[in-house]
């Protein structure tokens, strides 16, 4: 039953987010707001209210080691598995000469993460930081960013009653979604013999981490990839620095010496191999076989954790 429960509290983890994100666009579009919020803020937010959803609510019940295992986790997963599987369906051209700054406010994101864990707790002062960090990145992005003008993106898809309904619908699916996730969670790790910590940065990050692969992958069968490394940097970003900082503003994080010692260190390493990847950043290319080396990677992280 618990791997029932597991199953349905992925759906509505996925389900809602994806209803979330068109209605919050809807709601956007209705009230004249430009298309660069709408993409930073309802797109970023919706696709990572999963993972903040499960962190927060891991947080108050007192599951520490999902918390954070959660958003390390689905950042090892993005990079990894992600643009890995991407990558080996269509290899992934740099366009864009600003995923330079991207990667370097992720990767200072991640060692910030660190620093602010290596005495295993994250305060909520700690947390307020992130947060203004993260303030400032967007209002830098809102500045100095331009977007693509897709006429198909002025248009809302439901009326504006529907739009709030579905937000709300999706709010409270995510909720009980969240809830059934990290109750049957913690259950099956317990009844594997394994820790937390373990099921929450392999299943769990890999459940949340669902809408980006399914993105990714459609983008690619489709050979559209204006969405790739840039939507998964950010997403990194949004992971640390939103998810993290509100959930310790909302209650201190505890660190476990795992985490920092060995998942935070493959998240970091990945990152810096991501880039290694992409270099020159204005003719970088993930080829099929970093792609294959990716995949490789993640999977002898996973094994090495078991």
């Amino acid at each position: 039953m618990d791997y029932l429960y597991l199953l349905i509290g992925f759906i509505l983890l996925l389900a809602s987010g994806h209803f979330l994100v068109l209605s919050a666009s809807d709601i956007s579009i209705k009230l004249n707001l430009p298309k660069m919020i709408i993409g930073l803020l309802v797109v970023s937010f919706g696709t990572s209210a999963p993972e903040l959803l499960v962190s927060v609510q891991a947080a108050l019940k007192s599951h520490p080691e999902i918390a954070m295992g959660n958003v390390v986790g689905s950042n090892i997963a993005n990079i990894a598995l992600v643009l890995g599987l991407t990558s080996i369906i269509l290899p992934i051209v740099v366009k864009n000469k600003t995923v330079w700054i991207d990667w370097i406010v992720m990767m200072l994101s991640g060692l910030l993460l660190f620093v602010f864990s290596y005495d295993l707790i994250i305060e909520w002062y700690e947390g307020l930081i992130m947060l203004l960090i993260l303030a400032v990145y967007i209002l830098y992005s809102i500045r100095y960013r331009k977007t693509k003008d897709e006429e198909e993106s002025n248009i809302a898809r439901y009326p504006f009653y529907v739009s709030i309904l579905l937000l709300l619908g999706a709010i409270i699916g995510m909720y009980f979604g969240a809830d059934l996730l990290i109750d049957s969670s913690s259950i099956i790790a317990k009844s594997w013999g394994i820790s937390e910590r373990i099921i929450s940065v392999t299943i769990i990050a890999f459940g949340t981490s669902v809408p980006e692969l399914a993105t990714s992958l459609i983008a690619a069968l489709k050979k559209e990839m204006d969405i790739s490394i840039g939507n998964i940097v950010g997403s990194n970003i949004f992971n640390i620095l939103s998810i993290l900082g509100i959930t310790a503003l909302i209650k201190p994080i505890d660190v476990s010496p795992a985490t920092l010692n060995n998942d935070m260190i493959w998240m970091l390493g990945i990152s810096v191999l991501l880039l290694l990847s992409i270099l020159p950043i204005r003719k970088g290319k993930i080829h099929r076989w970093k792609g294959l080396l990716f995949i490789g990677i993640y999977i002898a992280y996973v094994y090495l954790l078991f």
